[in-house]
This record gives structure tokens, C-alpha cells and sequence, in this order.
């Protein structure tokens, strides 16, 4: 009699954990640490910007919407116009360009910067392919990335600027503004540059990790050859 023969069963996929993919992400990022310092200084000067006129923008409301004659006057010397009570202060159309162009080459340091990461990091890519990882493992990890870089240059960024427009508000209004100053108004400030820098990190490493995802494995081990 003829044995039967098995039906090959397909196996079961390997799933790593998150705290796996963090793992590879972080020992990634201390191993390629110079080119992830160029991707983060380029995200803390655009989020330092971003912070330094959201917290100077603060102040200035702060110091509008008190009684100290004094210091209304120092705002007044400075040149910025005292908005009426009840009007809210808002940022010129000049600053908001300054400030739209300064995140969007923020954006495109980080694609160009990680498109050249994800070609010296063909072979790995393949061979992690070849071991079996799917197209969202490489792509988590990639966001996970890019997360990290967020996390820490926003939050580098955010302190930056935060404490430029706070020295630089001493300097031009004296230190009576200290008791005028909302803590609550910059340290909202401040978050929200920290959530923009991480935005902007994973919008400008989508692109490239979607590249990186959809590549097959013989391309990504023979791409450096």
C-alpha cells in the first residue's frame, strides 16, 4: 500500500513583540548615530523656531492682558501692537510663512536623509526578509524610528526655544514679566511642538519606509552590490 503523504501545512508566522521592534529600533539608531544626528538636529531647529514664537507669542498675550502699565509700555517700545480687550494676538502673515517654510525644509531633510538610510541598509533589509519579516514588520520598525527621533528632537527643540523667548523676554521687558507669565499657556506650548516634531519625523519617514517595506528580498541583497 502507498503511504499518504502529508499535505504540507503552511507554518505558523513568527511574530516578534513591540518591545522587540524597539529593541532593533534603538540599537539601529545608536549604530547609524551620526546620519540619526543630522535627521534630529534638523528637526530640533525647526521645532525650536516653532516653540520660540508659540512661547514668545505667550508672553506677549500674558503681558497685553495684564494691568502693568509698565510693561504694556516696554511692548509698545518694542514696536508690537497691544491688540483691544478681547481681540486675541496672532502671528503676522510673515511669520507664518518664515514659519511654514522652516517645517517644510524640515520635512524634506528628513525624506532626503532617510532615503539614503534605507539604501545603506539594503542587506539588512533583504536578510530581514529572507528570515520571513512581513512588509508591516519593516515598516513598524521604521516608525518606530522615526517616533524616537521625534520624542527627542522635539523635546530638545521645544526646551530650546521655550527658554530663548523666556531669557529673551527678561532682556526686553525686565524681570517683572516673570509674575505675568501663564506656566500653564508655555508648557502647552511646549507640548505641542513636541507633538508637531514627532508628526513631522513619521510624515518624513513614510515615504521612504513604504519604499523599504515594499522591497524584495533580491533586490534589497544584491542592491549594493
Amino acid at each position: 500500500m502507498q503511504e499518504k503523504t502529508k499535505p504540507n501545512l503552511p507554518q505558523k508566522q513568527v511574530v516578534l513583540p513591540f518591545k522587540k521592534s524597539v529593541e532593533i529600533a534603538v540599537k539601529s539608531i545608536k549604530s547609524r548615530f551620526f546620519r540619526t544626528l543630522i535627521t534630529t538636529m534638523s528637526l530640533i531647529l525647526a521645532i525650536s523656531f516653532y516653540a520660540y514664537i508659540k512661547v514668545n507669542l505667550d508672553i506677549i498675550s500674558s503681558i497685553a492682558a495684564s494691568n502693568d502699565q509698565t510693561a504694556i509700555q516696554k511692548l509698545s517700545l518694542q514696536g508690537i501692537e497691544v491688540p483691544e480687550e478681547g481681540r486675541a494676538l496672532g502671528l503676522s502673515p510673515q511669520e507664518r510663512w518664515i514659519l511654514f517654510l522652516s517645517l517644510l525644509v524640515c520635512v524634506v531633510g528628513i525624506v532626503n536623509t532617510q532615503l539614503m538610510a534605507v539604501a545603506d541598509r539594503f542587506r539588512e533589509i533583504g536578510t530581514m526578509k529572507c528570515l520571513g519579516a512581513l512588509d508591516r514588520f519593516i515598516l513598524r520598525l521604521f516608525l518606530i524610528e522615526a517616533v524616537l527621533q521625534g520624542l527627542i528632537g522635539s523635546a530638545l527643540g521645544g526646551a530650546a526655544g521655550a527658554v530663548i523667548a523666556f531669557l529673551g523676554a527678561l532682556i526686553k521687558y525686565g524681570s517683572s514679566v516673570i509674575g505675568l507669565i501663564s506656566l500653564n499657556q508655555i508648557l502647552t506650548s511646549v507640548l505641542s511642538a513636541i507633538v508637531l516634531g514627532c508628526l513631522l519625523s513619521i510624515v518624513g519617514v513614510l515615504y521612504p519606509a513604504l519604499l523599504a517595506a515594499k522591497m524584495q528580498p533580491v533586490e534589497a541583497m544584491r542592491g549594493r552590490d
